[in-house]
């Protein structure tokens, strides 16, 4: 019997069935069991995320990762710092979240604490979901992601890519994550912590492991714009 090979057309519709599959199971997890991610698969993980694409192929991230007790200590250092000193990060923040972005962050926000029975006026509940963020909802692993001062704002943006591409190749993988820019608005705290020396930009972290799928904070989804309201398609 001969076997059919299988035709490109077949090939193209399962990747894209498969990288469909990818991009809407992920999400970004708040709630984290305590196991340890094999290392095989973590190397993995990131191997597959150097094959992200960057402006003249600089590559700008350099990654700090962590794992059992380094966690550990640097989880305790972070909530320390984050609950008794202002934030303060190496890239400034939004001036300001208007009209749409507006209204995408607080439906983002209400969202979760309506899925953890938060009151929208119960401010001190919300500060301690708020800290949960610098206990790295529990993961066993972080990502700290820096990039080259001179690369300036490029280099920002081909570490946003990395970070997406690290998205993706965690949730391939069968392994939850969640990018964070908590993490570098304790940039004094991160930089000392790890001896980061001046010419990196702390960007962001990017906590990871396995999902506790029955924790609330696991239960709800963001909403995505619909693509025509994003696309402007000329001539077509």
């Amino acid at each position: 019997m001969t076997v059919k090979e299988p035709d490109q057309d077949d090939q193209v519709s399962r990747l894209d069935e498969a990288l469909e599959r990818i991009l809407t199971a992920r999400h970004s997890c708040r709630a984290f069991r305590p196991e340890q991610v094999p290392a095989e698969l973590i190397e993995r993980m990131f191997a597959l995320a150097q094959r992200t694409a960057s402006w003249c192929n600089s590559q700008a991230w350099q990654v700090i990762l962590t794992s059992g007790e380094a966690t550990e200590r640097f989880r305790a250092e972070l909530y320390a710092a984050a609950s008794t000193r202002p934030m303060r990060s190496d890239i400034p923040g939004p001036e300001e979240y208007r009209g749409v972005y507006r209204t995408r962050r607080r439906e983002a926000g209400y969202g979760l604490y309506n899925s953890l029975g938060i009151d929208r006026e119960d401010h001190e509940a919300r500060n301690r979901q708020l800290l949960e963020n610098f206990r790295f909802f529990g993961a066993p692993h972080v990502a700290v992601i820096t990039s080259d001062r001179s690369l300036g704002p490029y280099g920002y943006i081909d570490c946003g890519g990395y970070v997406a591409t690290l998205l993706q190749a965690a949730e391939s993988l069968g392994i939850s994550a969640i990018p964070q820019a908590a993490i570098a608005m304790q940039s004094d705290t991160v930089r000392a912590h790890f001896e980061i020396p001046g010419d990196r930009v702390i960007v962001c972290g990017v906590s990871f492991g396995y999902s506790d799928t029955g924790h609330p904070a696991n239960s709800y989804r963001v909403g995505r714009e619909e693509p025509a309201n994003v696309v402007d398609w000329r001539g077509r």
